[in-house]
C-alpha cells in the first residue's frame, strides 16, 4: 500500500525533497532580487525533481495502489526543456547585464508544442467512455505509446547533445574573453559552472547508455534504472547547494561591450607602421604606468581601470596590449607580476615571507592563479624556480 518506504524509495525520496527545498530557495531569491540565473537554476532543479518524484512514487507503490492514475499523460521528455534552460543559465551567468529576450522563447518551442500535444490527447481520451477505469486512453496507447515516445527518445537525445555542445562553447568563449579584461581571473573562471556541465553531461551519457542497452540488448525493468535515478537525484541536490551558495551576481557587473582585436601584427605592414607611429606615445604611457607606477601591484587591476589611468578607451588600450606587446591583457599584467616576484627572490624576500606571501605582494590574489601563471611564463613551478636560484 502507498506509501511504501523501502530501500528503493527512501534514498530517492530524501534526495528529491532536499532538492525541492533548494528549488523554493532559488525561486524566492529570484522574486526578491530578480537575478535571472536563480530563476533558470530553480527551473532546472524543478524539472529534475519532478522527473525524480514521478519515478520515486513508483517505488512507493503509487501505481500499484492507484492503478488508474493518469500520470503517463504528464510524463514529458524533460530534456527538451532542460537543455535550453541549462544553456540560458550559463548565458545568464557569463553575460554582463543579461536580459531575457522574446527570441529566447524559441528555445522552448519544442517543449511547449509537446505539452500542448499531451494536453490534446488527454482531453480527447478523457471524453471517451470508460476513461476513469483505465490508466491510458485510446490515443495514449495507439499514438503516443506506439509511435511518439520512441520518436521523442531520439529527439531528446539529439536535443541534449546539441545544446550541451552549444553551452560548452559558450562557456569556453567566456573563458577566452575574460583574459582580455582582467589580470586576476581565478574568481571569474567559474569552475563551478564547468563542474555543473560535466555532471549533466555524465547523466546524459549514463541515461543514453541505459536506453541503448534497454532497446538493443536486454529489457531493463524499473529497478534496473534505479542507479541512474539515484545519480541524477544526487547531482540535483549537489547543484542546488552549490548554485544557491555560489555568488554569481558580481558577474552582472562585467562589461563586455567591445571585442578586443586579435593578438599579433596586422597583415598589412604599412598599416602596422602607421599604427605603430600613431600609438608610440600611448605605448610609452602604458609602459610608464606598469614599470614606474607599478599599477600591476593592485590585484583587482582590470582593463577598464588601466584605460582610465592612461586616459584611453578600453578599445585603444586593448589594441596596444594585443598588437604592440603581442599579449592578452591577463598575460601582459601577470608578466610584470612574475618579474616582480623574481626580483623579490633575488632580494632574499623568501627568507622573510612565504612564496605565496611574496606573490601577494606582487599583485596575485590566489595561490592557484599564481602557480599556474608562473609555470606558464617560466616553465618552472615557484618552488622549482627558487631552487634553481639557490643553486
Amino acid at each position: 500500500m502507498f506509501p511504501d518506504f523501502n530501500k528503493w524509495s527512501l534514498p530517492l525520496l530524501i534526495l528529491v525533497l532536499q532538492g525541492l527545498i533548494y528549488v523554493v530557495l532559488l525561486l524566492v531569491r529570484y522574486v526578491k532580487k530578480r537575478n535571472l540565473s536563480d530563476l533558470f537554476l530553480g527551473l532546472i532543479l524543478l524539472l529534475t525533481c519532478y522527473s525524480q518524484t514521478c519515478y520515486t512514487v513508483g517505488f512507493m507503490s503509487w501505481y500499484d495502489t492507484f492503478r488508474t492514475t493518469k500520470i503517463n499523460y504528464f510524463l514529458i521528455n524533460i530534456g527538451i526543456a532542460l537543455a535550453p534552460l541549462i544553456f540560458l543559465y550559463v548565458k545568464s551567468v557569463t553575460t554582463s547585464n543579461f536580459r531575457f529576450k522574446k527570441a529566447y522563447w524559441l528555445h522552448f518551442a519544442l517543449a511547449i508544442a509537446f505539452i500542448i500535444y499531451r494536453i490534446g490527447i488527454y482531453t480527447y481520451d478523457a471524453a471517451q467512455p470508460g476513461f476513469d477505469d483505465v490508466q491510458n486512453g485510446v490515443l495514449k496507447l495507439s499514438l503516443d505509446e506506439a509511435y511518439i515516445l520512441s520518436i521523442m527518445g531520439y529527439v531528446e537525445a539529439t536535443f541534449m547533445l546539441l545544446y550541451l555542445a552549444f553551452t560548452f562553447q559558450l562557456f569556453y568563449n567566456y573563458r577566452k574573453k575574460i583574459i582580455q579584461y582582467f589580470s586576476n581571473i581565478y574568481k571569474l573562471e567559474l569552475n563551478w559552472i564547468l563542474t555543473f556541465l560535466i555532471l549533466f553531461s555524465i547523466s546524459f551519457i549514463f541515461g543514453t547508455t541505459v536506453d541503448i542497452v534497454d532497446l538493443s540488448f536486454i529489457d531493463l525493468d524499473y529497478t534496473d534504472r534505479w542507479w541512474l535515478n539515484l545519480y541524477v537525484a544526487i547531482v540535483t541536490l549537489f547543484i542546488g547547494v552549490k548554485g544557491y551558495f555560489t555568488d554569481t551576481t558580481k558577474l552582472n557587473r562585467l562589461d563586455f561591450t567591445f571585442s578586443p582585436k586579435t593578438i599579433g601584427i596586422p597583415e598589412d605592414a604599412s598599416d602596422f607602421e602607421q599604427e605603430k607611429a600613431i600609438s608610440k606615445k600611448d605605448i610609452s604611457i602604458v609602459k610608464s604606468l606598469m614599470e614606474e607606477e607599478k599599477v600591476y601591484l593592485n590585484p583587482e587591476l582590470n582593463l577598464s581601470d588601466l584605460a582610465k589611468m592612461a586616459n584611453m578607451s578600453r578599445g585603444q588600450l586593448s589594441e596596444i596590449v594585443n598588437t604592440a606587446f603581442n599579449k592578452n591583457f591577463n598575460d601582459f599584467v601577470n608578466g610584470y607580476r612574475v618579474e616582480a616576484f623574481k626580483n623579490m627572490l633575488k632580494a632574499d624576500k623568501h627568507k622573510q615571507l612565504s612564496l605565496l606571501g611574496i606573490a601577494q605582494e606582487c599583485g596575485f590574489n590566489s595561490k592557484a592563479t599564481f602557480n599556474r601563471v608562473f609555470k606558464k611564463l617560466t616553465n618552472y613551478s615557484p618552488t622549482e624556480y627558487l631552487k634553481t636560484q639557490l643553486n
